[in-house]
């Protein structure tokens, strides 16, 4: 399942590597938009397959963060 941004935002901290096994709801990231932070969680049980981004990138809506299956 691809995890992606609603809206414009600015990846504040990844929370999980690439290999680790993360429950619903746990956090995945943390991103900025309209300068508030936003917790990312997990939608699904799963394991972190690749992330797609990096600490201070600007993301456009719909980009994708990580990928969790």
């Amino acid at each position: 399942m691809d995890i992606k941004v609603k809206m414009p935002s600015t990846v504040v901290s990844i929370e999980v590597a690439v290999g680790d096994t993360v429950t619903k709801g746990q956090s995945l990231a943390v991103v900025e938009a309209m300068k508030m932070k936003n917790n990312t969680p997990s939608p699904v049980d799963g394991t972190v397959k690749s992330i797609s981004a990096a600490v201070g990138e600007r993301l456009k809506p719909g980009a994708v963060l990580m990928v969790v299956e």
